[in-house]
């Protein structure tokens, strides 16, 4: 599963607040779905690319729509 984690950062120079995001690829044990919130915690290498695992769950999301041909577009015809 790939975690992202975003952050709010200022620019040094024009001082404008920029959204930063570091993404990281988590073990998922517990069964997390795309829009959940979850805490990761650092972990011994489990991948080639896996360091992180997922320690829980703190909010459940919205269940994302996976199959779009079931929504109509503005103004289409069935």
């Amino acid at each position: 599963m790939v975690v992202a984690v975003e952050r709010l950062v200022q620019h040094a120079v024009y001082h404008k607040t920029i959204r930063r995001t570091s993404t990281f690829m988590a073990h998922d044990e517990k069964g997390a779905q795309k829009g959940d919130t979850v805490r990761i915690v650092e972990a011994r290498p489990l991948s080639k690319r896996k360091r992180w695992r997922v320690e829980e769950i703190l909010t459940r999301g919205a269940a994302a729509i996976e199959d779009t041909a079931e929504i109509a577009a503005p103004g289409a015809r069935r």
